[in-house]
């Protein structure tokens, strides 16, 4: 088992924008093979960060998802909201790999 944490910070005029694209992405994504829970949550305390916490059988699982369409389409939508570019965590059993 394997865990994805995308944290992200959305530019205050485009979370409605970033929300929608990432509900797309988040309906196909859960569809995938491997995958086991894929989920976009919101702070409480600043509406400018959100998080991904993703959860997949493996790393074979988790390695075709980049080359989805609808996670495609979400890269794409994103590179318009996001302010900063998204800290990317890929959390195994033997470490934690910070992208």
């Amino acid at each position: 088992m394997i865990y994805v944490v995308a944290t992200l910070t959305v530019k205050p005029e485009m979370r409605a924008e970033l929300i929608a694209a990432a509900k797309e992405c988040i309906a196909g994504t859960r569809q995938e093979p491997g995958n086991v829970a894929y989920d976009l949550h919101e702070s409480v305390t600043d509406p400018t960060q959100m998080v991904f916490v993703e959860q997949w059988e493996n790393v074979e699982a988790l390695g075709p998802h980049g080359k989805t369409e609808h996670f495609k389409a979400f890269g794409r939508a994103a590179a318009k909201c996001l302010a900063a570019p998204p800290k990317i965590e890929i959390i195994t059993p033997a470490k934690v790999d910070v992208k």
